[in-house]
């Protein structure tokens, strides 16, 4: 029987080059049923049709991969804004506990000045927040979550954070002119110790809470100065040592969290020492407090029951905090524990309702 050769069909033409690259060409060996042995081989080249195209390359539209969608920058006051902290100014209600504490403040004129004293103190630690976010930018940005703040991700330059310090040097050098060195002092020696902190002495082992502790008292001083009026030696104390409490805790959390590679402080800390400061702070909180109760004379009287009662709320203020920070691994954000905790919000609300009503009863009740 003679061999015989298939010739396949003539390929399709093929799309301009431009549009598709050529195809690669199959090669198939056919031979006829029944071929002599001794018969050559019968090789043909069958190019392979690409796929439809489609639509031609001349009107076909690309549409590009949702990964080279850009997101518009956040606007610029916005991020200026984020790097003065708004959310941390509440810290700065530590010069108001006086005012809260004694009736005699109650009135627009009393109000005004701690209003006053409370602006001058958010200014001054907007400074601060920037100055150190200025020094720990390079840091920040190998820390999971600081490395989003404006500085440490270059939405903010250098120069526009240096500005914006400029800015509010201005404003707090004009609010303070408004009142006696022997009034404003506080807020001074805040910027110079935070100055101080922020070139390092926040990498000091312990020198570094006790820093953050010290500029409530300064805050808490601020308050006492601007109402003319002595400062409680237990209520600062217990301002001092509940503060320090918060910034321990906080240190606990970043052991636990991230180890000691991110703060250099942490180095001089470990998880057993630590727990043995909180003991010591928490302790000292709650004697302060209870001896301030004990000696103010604003608690006497039909005013010292409901204020002998408020001791019970700081208490367990206290073990709510030591809950939250050894149970439920919080204690990360100070502020959030205290005021994003539904525990300790209700805990605060009644504590409030109590002292008021000791301060109310020692005003209008003989």
């Amino acid at each position: 029987m003679n061999s015989s050769v298939l010739h396949a069909p003539p390929a399709p033409p093929t799309p301009p080059s431009s549009a598709r690259p050529a195809p690669t060409p199959r090669r198939c060996r056919l031979s006829g049923p029944g071929r002599p042995p001794t018969a050559p081989r019968a090789v043909v080249t069958v190019p392979v049709a690409a796929p439809a195209a489609g639509p031609s390359a001349a009107t076909r539209t690309t549409t590009p991969p949702a990964a080279a969608t850009v997101t518009p920058r956040p606007r610029a006051l916005a991020d200026l804004l984020a790097l003065i902290r708004p959310g941390q100014w509440v810290k700065n209600f530590a010069v108001i506990p006086l005012a809260l504490l004694d009736t005699r403040y109650w009135s627009v004129s009393g109000l005004g000045r701690i209003a006053w004293a409370v602006g001058v103190f958010t200014l001054a630690s907007a400074i601060v927040y920037v100055v150190n976010d200025l020094s720990d930018r390079e840091r920040d940005r190998l820390h999971p979550v600081k490395r989003h703040r404006p500085l440490a991700s270059g939405r903010i330059s250098t120069v526009q954070a240096l500005t914006l310090v400029g800015v509010l040097g201005a404003l707090l050098i004009a609010a303070c002119a408004t009142r006696p060195v022997t009034v404003w002092w506080p807020a001074g020696l805040y910027l110079a110790v935070n100055y101080a902190y922020s070139r390092g002495l926040k990498h000091v082992p312990l020198l570094d809470a006790f820093i953050v502790a010290f500029g409530f008292v300064l805050r808490f001083v601020e308050g006492c100065l601007v109402l003319s009026q002595p400062v409680p030696q237990w209520l600062a104390i217990c301002v001092f040592s509940v503060c320090l409490l918060l910034s321990l805790g906080k240190r606990r959390h970043e052991l636990l969290s991230a180890g000691s590679s991110h703060r250099p402080a942490l180095s001089g800390y470990t998880l057993e020492f630590v727990d043995h400061l909180i003991v010591m702070v928490t302790g000292l909180t709650a004697v302060s407090y209870m001896l301030f109760i004990g000696d103010n004379p604003a608690f006497a009287g039909s005013a010292h029951l409901p204020a002998l009662l408020s001791t019970f709320c700081a208490l367990f203020g206290l073990a709510r905090y030591l809950q939250v920070l050894y149970v439920m691994k919080g204690g990360a954000s100070p502020v959030k524990t205290l005021f994003q905790d539904p525990v300790s919000r209700a805990n605060s609300a009644l504590w409030a309702v109590l002292l008021g009503a000791a301060l109310l009863l020692q005003r209008y009740v003989a």
